[in-house]
């Protein structure tokens, strides 16, 4: 099985949609996940990974289909100078701050990420379910092969979603993926599920943000929720 976790395109955050850029952004991914032989196609219900799904869908004739859990995650914190911000973006300079650093064990007691366990133990919840639909039974870190699926998924969702979906897909601490990974709008990540024995699969990462798509486009990309010194 492969997964290609999209970030939607450029958003407009105020009109729930993507901008005019996001539209040229989405038009320019559809031409390059024509050639990724996408067999099924999935998407947040929420309107800025909708309208970036629908030129891929319509482009390959592919009937999307919505996945409430994947919608973008309603966290909430604050930044360093007590400005509100998500969740996912507070400061790595304060989820560093503090040794140890906050592993599995550490992170769910540690404020301010207790707050966000129960929504991550529903992620995976769901996310499990998921996957048990294609054949895929997880025990623990790993994947037991219930029926090898060789199939293509392409998931619409959002940065903060996605990025809390890669830490439980690649067993990572969650704080240090939220401060650690940035995924540019209209990026392709690409997972797979690795099957080394005929018993057991693990995703593994073979390629993060890509927006290989808008320089071939000639376009720029989005800065949206990245805080550069560019």
């Amino acid at each position: 099985m492969r997964i290609l976790l999209i970030r939607h395109a450029d958003p407009d955050y105020p009109n729930d949609t993507i901008t005019a850029t996001g539209h040229l952004e989405a038009q320019a991914l559809a031409q390059r996940l024509a050639k990724e032989g996408i067999d099924r196609i999935y998407s947040s219900p929420i309107n800025r990974a909708v309208h970036t799904m629908q030129y891929t869908a319509e482009l390959l004739g592919i009937e999307p289909v919505i996945e409430p859990w994947t919608r973008e995650l309603s966290l909430n914190s604050y930044d360093y100078s007590g400005g509100k911000c998500a969740a996912w973006n507070i400061p790595g300079e304060i989820v560093r701050a503090v040794q140890p650093y906050p592993s599995h064990e550490i992170w769910p007691e540690r404020d301010p990420f207790r707050d966000y366990a129960q929504t991550y133990e529903q992620l995976k919840v769901n996310s499990d379910d998921f996957f048990r639909r294609f054949g895929y039974e997880r025990e623990d870190g790993r994947y037991r092969i219930l029926s090898s699926n060789r199939e293509t998924f392409a998931v619409f969702c959002h940065h903060g979603f996605g990025t809390t979906w890669l830490a439980h897909l690649l067993e990572l601490p969650l704080p240090l993926v939220w401060s650690g990974f940035w995924l540019p709008p209209s990026s392709v990540t690409t997972i797979v599920f690795e099957e080394r024995s005929e018993d057991w699969a693990v995703p593994r990462c073979i390629g993060l943000g890509s927006i290989s798509h808008l320089h071939e486009a000639g376009l720029g990309f989005s800065t949206a929720g990245l805080f550069p010194n560019l």
